[in-house]
């Protein structure tokens, strides 16, 4: 009798082990996953955790102990990426994806940034990876249940951290350059402007045949800058209007700017071009 039962509760493992994940028993997890994203002007923080519950036990200076390395969440280590280069608590961090780890003290707290991601998953913590380590600001608060972080007074330059769990909030102060990261973003959106331009010339020119237009469009684009691209792309349109004159000039002046470029991948189409033009007018 042992024997069948014992062979009954084998197949109906072996069956939930077979079946598909959609189909397999999915129950709350004590951690569960979170995530939140906040924008500071043009830049994105996004922090990745765990949130373990209080589940009536002490935490600080029982499940969490005083003055040690602390994943600042439950399961993997907790992560914070940010977009462009941001200060945290005053220190300079540039972009990337960084493991939180905190050391809580009865007497305050301090906050790392650590580059070595694989933190708690067969990775011990060492000092010598943390990126800064600042001093954090903590305050009393109502009970909350489960470990969560939250972005508040956010501006267009800053927003503050805050991890809450128990009575306790800490809290750190993220500051981001919104000027110099807009006026970079402008001026890479000007410095690119002719691009928009020479591609409505291409797709004019061959989806509705206007040559006149697309040369309008190639010609503001090459006002904006001219480069070897966009002054081929006029070449070909004066060419498909048999102005070969006038196109053999702008495949000339590809040819010459295409030599200083690394990346003149119609190199040999300009040559063929040029040598196939010469004695058409």
């Amino acid at each position: 009798m042992k024997n069948v039962a014992l062979g009954s509760l084998v197949a109906v493992l072996a069956a939930l082990i077979s079946l598909p994940a959609s189909a397999q028993l999915q129950l709350p997890a004590p951690s569960p996953a979170a995530k939140v994203t906040q924008t500071v002007g043009v830049t994105d923080i996004t922090v990745d955790y765990s949130s373990p519950g209080v589940k009536g036990r002490k935490v600080y200076g029982d499940l969490v102990p005083w003055d040690k390395p602390w994943r600042a969440g439950a399961n993997a280590s907790t992560k914070i990426t940010f977009s462009k280069d941001v200060t945290f608590g005053g220190k300079p961090v540039p972009a990337g994806t960084y493991v939180i780890v905190a050391f809580p003290g009865q007497k305050g707290w301090q906050v790392a940034l650590n580059k070595e991601l694989g933190l708690w998953q067969g990775k011990q913590y060492e000092a010598s990876n943390d990126v800064v380590r600042v001093a954090a600001t903590t305050a009393q608060i109502p009970n909350r249940e489960r470990l969560t972080y939250i972005f508040s007074n956010t501006t267009d330059n800053d927003t503050s951290l805050d991890l809450e769990w128990e009575k306790t909030r800490v809290s750190v102060q993220i500051k981001a350059d919104t000027a110099a990261h807009a006026q970079a973003n402008i001026k890479n959106a000007l410095d690119n402007a002719w691009r928009p331009h020479i591609s409505a010339a291409s797709y004019v020119a061959e989806n509705s045949k206007d040559l006149d237009l697309a040369l309008k469009y190639a010609d503001t684009s090459i006002a904006i800058d001219s480069n070897w691209y966009n002054n081929w792309i006029k070449a070909e349109l004066l060419a498909k209007k048999g102005n070969y004159a006038e196109a053999r000039k702008h495949a000339q002046v590809a040819w010459d700017l295409g030599q200083k470029a690394p990346n003149f991948f119609f190199k040999d189409a300009v040559a063929k071009a040029l040598a196939d033009w010469k004695d058409k007018k």
